[in-house]
């Protein structure tokens, strides 16, 4: 139960206890419990001016950091620079030094540049390393695939990629085009699970005018394993003078577009398993609504 405002009459003793308690090493919480002081402003005035002991600071990771930033700027650095040797935020360490002195400006408009481009490379070099270890991790975490995985994930590849049959133009042709090289690796695996033997398979490179065509085709021939024989003939893309062109370099092949032969029978396999997928995941979210 909390003091009535008559049991504080004597503040200066209270405080003495709270005092002697608060160098004896209690926290606030200890000290509140054992004289029974349940007002925290008042208890916050009881040990005011006494700091809390050691035990009781949470370390911080960044506390490294923090000091150092304080160094440096006591030394003279400016914010631009103690980012730049930290690697740190510029709003971190205006949090650190902003109680310090500022240094005088000492530096030219090139060397604040220098600066400034090294603080943003740093930046820049974090953030493509956590890029990095975040792809990385997710990689490896797919492990092995069963033929289940694969199945499904490969109808739903054609279906998201892959030629369609349309009610008013009914052709039944399974064709897949893409410029990815996993996703025609991707799909080849798939072909080979559902048994499609690679000699009913035709190809056919898609590819800009401008581009290196022969490279291309041999680029793409080394990637599904085939002969030349396999191949049709290239579809060659015409500029437009009036479009600007990204998908330009040295990395450009063009699509390659792969085409099973009878495939008909293939064709509504992979139209009926898709659906099947849409009204099993249907099925899924009305059981979880329920």
């Amino acid at each position: 139960m909390a003091h009535s405002p008559g049991k504080y009459a004597d503040f200066e003793e209270l405080r003495g206890q709270a005092i002697t308690l608060r160098r004896a090493g209690y926290s606030l919480r200890q000290i509140r419990d054992e004289l029974k002081v349940f007002n925290s402003d008042l208890l916050n005035q009881l040990v005011k001016g006494e700091p809390p002991p050691e035990w009781t600071k949470r370390p911080r990771a960044k506390d490294d950091l923090r000091e150092r930033a304080r160094e440096l700027r006591l030394q003279g650095w400016t914010y631009d620079q103690i980012e730049a040797e930290l690697g740190c935020s510029r709003s971190s360490v205006s949090l650190w030094v902003r109680d310090l002195p500022r240094p005088e400006r000492r530096r030219t408009p090139e060397e604040a540049a220098a600066i400034a481009r090294k603080g943003w490379e740093e930046k820049l070099r974090i953030r493509d390393e956590e890029r990095r270890r975040t792809k990385e991790e997710a990689k490896q975490a797919i492990g092995t695939l069963s033929a289940r995985e694969l199945f499904l994930m490969g109808v739903g590849l054609y279906w998201a990629e892959g030629g369609k049959d349309k009610p008013y133009d009914r052709r039944e042709n399974v064709t897949f085009v893409n410029s990815d090289p996993g996703m025609i690796k991707v799909f080849l695996a798939w072909l080979d699970l559902l048994g499609v033997e690679r000699e009913r398979l035709r190809f056919t490179v898609m590819i800009h005018e401008t581009a290196d065509i022969g490279a291309a085709e041999l680029y793409w021939a080394d990637l599904v394993g085939a002969t030349r024989d396999a191949f049709n003939k290239t579809t060659i893309k015409r500029h437009n003078p009036k479009s600007i062109r990204k998908n330009t370099g040295d990395n450009y092949r063009g699509c390659l577009a792969i085409k099973v032969l009878k495939g008909a029978d293939l064709y509504r396999r992979i139209e009926g398993s898709w659906y099947g997928i849409v009204e099993a995941v249907h099925e899924a979210d009305q059981s979880n609504r329920t």
